[in-house]
């Protein structure tokens, strides 16, 4: 499929909050860009997101070499995402609390499997949600989703608030990114030969957004077990 082809496409009744004949947007071979499809329901899970915020709060994590990622993060679902000098891994205990990580809301883990049916990904199981805030000046430097288990099963990216620029190359760094805008509501999947591909997001602007005001939030749902 064409990098720059564009197409209608219906999507599954079974992805909640899905336009059924939303654009749908070719971004590599294997990755694709749902354009608007959670807008209906961007307010339900940004509410529904409430209480893992409050159970496992915002925190700025530190890469392995020491240095305080600019992006604040927390994770919800059986397994999270965690980065210390000790390197990145995935966790079933919240590093600052002890406890389990705040269980995935089913409207996420629904909409979730429901945008990667649409991707042609079927018997996707997330079981982990990381979640970032991007606040003006903040950014997430090109790197390769890999630290999961299985690989087999497709990353789901989706965009609450203010736009950002995504960027999304090859399976080596050296390749240049593609740069594309996404707003609020874009779902973004990747699987198959994109699975590894190095993706990234360009410093946030200042702006303010109706749902979230001044700020970005994203939801990275993965079948990491």
């Amino acid at each position: 499929m064409s990098e720059q082809r564009q197409l209608q496409m219906p999507l599954p009744d079974a992805a909640i909050g899905l336009s059924k004949s939303g654009q749908v947007e070719a971004l590599a071979e294997g990755a694709l860009i749902l354009r608007g499809c959670a807008s209906a329901v961007a307010p339900q899970l940004l509410q529904s997101l409430e209480s893992v915020f409050l159970a496992a709060p915002w925190r700025h994590m530190e890469t392995p070499g020491g240095y305080r990622m600019s992006v604040a993060m927390t994770n919800c679902g059986q397994l999270g995402w965690v980065s210390d000098r000790s390197g990145y891994r995935y966790q079933r205990l919240d590093p600052l609390s002890g406890l389990p990580w705040p269980a995935m809301p089913e409207l996420v883990r629904t909409l979730a499997r429901g945008a990667a049916a649409a991707a042609d990904y079927t018997d996707f199981e997330p079981d982990a949600c990381l979640v970032n805030r991007y606040d003006p000046g903040a950014r997430l430097s090109l790197h390769q989703d890999r630290n999961e288990r299985y690989l087999g099963a497709p990353v789901v990216s989706i965009s609450l608030g203010l736009a950002a620029t995504f960027l999304f190359g090859g399976t080596q760094r050296r390749q240049r990114p593609r740069r594309t805008v996404l707003e609020s509501g874009d779902v973004v999947v990747w699987g198959g030969p994109a699975r590894l591909a190095y993706h990234g997001v360009a410093v946030l602007g200042e702006g303010i957004h109706p749902l979230t005001g001044r700020c970005r939030i994203n939801l990275t749902v993965r079948q990491a077990g």
